[in-house]
């Protein structure tokens, strides 16, 4: 028999004390090396996220599988339980490359090894991007509930100078000493004779506090002194008491206004932020010449340096050979978005088995408890029995409760809809850019790159995610001249696998 190695991993402590995901883990791993013949030779679980490197038995089977002998098959049970950040999927590639490695997704029905399908390591590769994207959801979770928390009129962060964090009441107060301070600041630089660099100078003479100029300056524009506060680019009401009156704040306002004088752009360059000079690292700015032609160059912010002038017309023409290096034929896209709405759909199944599992089992407590109640008032029970089986009973039904609510909502399917749209734009970016003006053109360039380093000859790009997976496959399998090594049956389904 081949040997091999198992994996399996779930988030939380909860979820191990609920005894679902792991033993399920093991024993679909278990079903599947009999069916093909394996020996699991070593077995590696982990109960904690992998949002981020450095889990225990994660990085123990790493270092095993770097060794001379060791077994070259990893089982798992699908992406999202071996990695969910890129680094720990780097590894793994490199594993793969150099110890020919293969990594066996069982509920994905698919095999990732040097020699596999181009499809299906692109697949594997878009799992690690969603697994990631899944991660950043659960953020986004948690800053909804901060929003929440900001539009009560709570302030979800670390109080300013001039105010306190109250860690019994969780409220925030005045700090007697800091709020004069504060006042203080307001106060001169209010009058319009200090710059920010003197006011630091008079802070330090009056009270012996040194204060840095961009403290002062956020100091001074923090609506927060007036009962405000900005969170995530929204101004909210607070709870907080006021230092400022919001007289004394709008003449602080005008005195920065007065000082800095907004600059106005007089045109609109296509390309203008996107480009970044390889020689020096400093912005590429543009302008423009004899009132009709657009200019690119360095803005040479470290000095001279050796980047040309660049037309925008070449500079056009160089961009759209990056969008068109992010084609996708649209048969392998439509499998791949079918592939992931059928992932989403399996999920979705599982966590309705899990939380209905549950559901049952809180049913049967419930049930239970009440007739323990029952026997408690006929008297068949003693009174310290009642309190003991109660308080065992409940402890029971708020970890269910704690499980079921950790299953989450429903996978959104608005998710699924993005993906489908960045797969459409992938197929039909460079069509769309050869048919658009140059300020169309730098719209669309922006949804696909983040920057573009330039040497005045050569471009190299830096993709958006998922853009920087599709460009890595669609540059090395040549997808618009070699569609035979590409447009294969896609693989088993995962019922078809064994065990």
């Amino acid at each position: 028999m081949i040997p091999s190695i198992a994996y399996s991993r779930v988030s939380s402590r909860e979820q191990e004390r609920e005894g679902y995901s792991i033993p399920a883990q093991r024993k679909l791993l278990a079903g599947y090396a009999r069916g093909q013949a394996f020996h699991v030779q070593h077995e590696f679980i982990d109960v904690e996220s992998a949002k981020n490197p450095g889990r225990k038995q994660f990085g123990e089977m790493l270092r095993l599988l770097e060794s001379p002998g060791a077994p070259r098959i990893v089982l798992v049970e699908k992406t999202d339980r071996l990695y969910r950040n890129r680094t720990d999927a780097l590894a793994f590639e490199a594993l793969i490359e150099n110890r020919g490695i293969e990594i066996h997704l069982v509920k994905e029905g698919r095999i990732i090894g040097k020699n596999s399908r181009s499809q299906d390591k692109f697949m594997h590769d878009i799992h690690v991007a969603v697994a990631k994207h899944y991660v950043e959801n659960l953020k986004e979770e948690v800053k909804k509930g901060m929003r929440e928390k900001a539009e009560q009129g709570f302030y979800p962060g670390r109080a300013p100078m001039g105010y306190t964090n109250n860690r019994v009441t969780r409220a925030i107060e005045v700090h007697p000493e800091r709020a004069v301070i504060v006042q203080r600041i307001f106060e001169l630089y209010g009058s319009g004779n200090h710059s920010l660099v003197t006011l630091r100078i008079a802070i330090r003479d009056e009270t012996g506090i040194r204060i840095n100029r961009s403290y002062l300056e956020t100091v001074l524009k923090n609506p927060f002194y007036i009962g405000k506060f900005l969170w995530r680019g929204e101004e909210f009401k607070g709870n907080h008491g006021a230092l400022i009156s919001k007289e004394q704040f709008q003449r602080v306002q005008d005195v920065f206004a007065g000082r800095h004088k907004a600059k106005v752009r007089k045109h609109n360059f296509a390309f203008a932020g996107l480009l970044e000079c390889a020689y020096d690292g400093c912005t590429v700015t543009s302008e423009l010449q004899k009132g009709q032609y657009v200019y690119y160059r360095c803005s040479h912010g470290r000095g001279k340096c050796a980047l040309p002038y660049m037309r925008e017309e070449k500079v056009s023409e160089q961009l759209g050979q990056l969008v068109k290096d992010i084609y996708v034929p649209e048969q392998i896209a439509q499998g791949i978005v079918a592939s992931l709405g059928a992932d989403r759909q399996r999920s979705d199944n599982q966590r309705k088995e899990r939380l209905a599992d549950i559901q049952q089992r809180l049913s049967a407590l419930r049930t239970r408890i009440d007739k323990l109640y029952d026997d408690k008032l006929d008297g068949q029970i003693d009174e310290e029995f009642w309190s003991r089986k109660q308080r065992e009973y409940q402890a029971q039904e708020r970890a269910l409760e704690a499980s079921a609510e950790g299953l989450g909502a429903p996978v959104n399917d608005e998710n699924l809809l993005n993906l489908e749209r960045i797969f459409e734009l992938a197929n039909k970016a460079y069509s769309l850019y050869l048919t658009r003006n140059s300020a169309d053109r730098g719209g669309l360039l922006k949804s696909i790159l983040l920057n573009c380093t330039t040497d005045g000859v050569n471009l190299v790009p830096t993709y958006r995610k998922p853009f920087d997976v599709i460009f890595k496959h669609a540059k090395s399998e040549n997808w618009s001249g070699r569609e035979d090594l590409n447009l294969r049956p896609p693989g088993p389904e995962p019922g078809a696998l064994p065990g």
